[in-house]
């Protein structure tokens, strides 16, 4: 986030100005056959892993904010808070920042010590493509089986060596989450594998 300072008497003021991950003013959409490629901002992320001897603790806390069933391996559940599965007792919550501002703090609270919860909202960035035929432009960016990849899945994967998750939010509707400092690059390569395909 850029700071903008301007001098009023003796006194500077800062008016900061919110950037997507790409560094514009608004989401960058990218439309190319039958794809659209979409830069989400606007998402609270928190990660959540168990402390030894809390695993039960925390998934009954997550169960509570997401009033879904706690995701295995290889999965994602939720309503306005989701969480996927990163690892052994670890998770990610995610959910829309206008209404979900404070997910860290509401985690935090919900855990009552039994996890550690990270703020991550910062640390990723999120594209989503939607359309017909994505396994063809997913089979050119990473080893998932897209024919098995269905809507209630997430998994880990590297995608321009970058390490992402990617979630299937239906079969035409998928998104990647990968380091926001390497967001160009991400963005780039998803662009690349979509003109390929179509």
């Amino acid at each position: 986030m850029p700071i903008l300072l301007t001098q009023k008497g003796n006194v500077c003021v800062h008016r900061l100005k919110a950037i997507t991950a790409l560094g514009g003013t608004e989401p960058r959409v990218d439309q190319h056959g039958p794809i659209t490629l979409s830069e989400k901002s606007g998402f609270a992320l928190a990660s959540v892993a168990a402390r030894v001897g809390g695993t039960k603790a925390t998934t009954m806390a997550i169960k509570r904010l997401t009033g879904a069933p706690v995701p295995g391996p290889g999965q994602t559940n939720g309503t306005k808070i989701t969480a996927f599965w990163t690892g052994p007792d670890q998770w990610m919550l995610e959910a829309p920042y206008n209404s979900h501002e404070t997910l860290f703090e509401q985690a935090t609270a919900e855990v009552k010590g039994k996890a550690s919860v990270t703020e991550q909202s910062d640390g990723w960035c999120r594209f989503d493509l939607q359309g017909d035929g994505l396994s063809a432009v997913m089979e050119r960016l990473c080893a998932i089986n897209m024919h098995n990849f269905e809507a209630g899945h997430a998994t880990r994967t590297s995608i321009e060596h970058l390490g992402c998750f990617v979630i299937c939010r239906t079969k035409t509707h998928i998104s990647i989450l990968g380091p926001r400092s390497s967001a160009g690059s991400l963005h780039h390569g998803l662009l690349i594998a979509i003109r390929s395909a179509y």
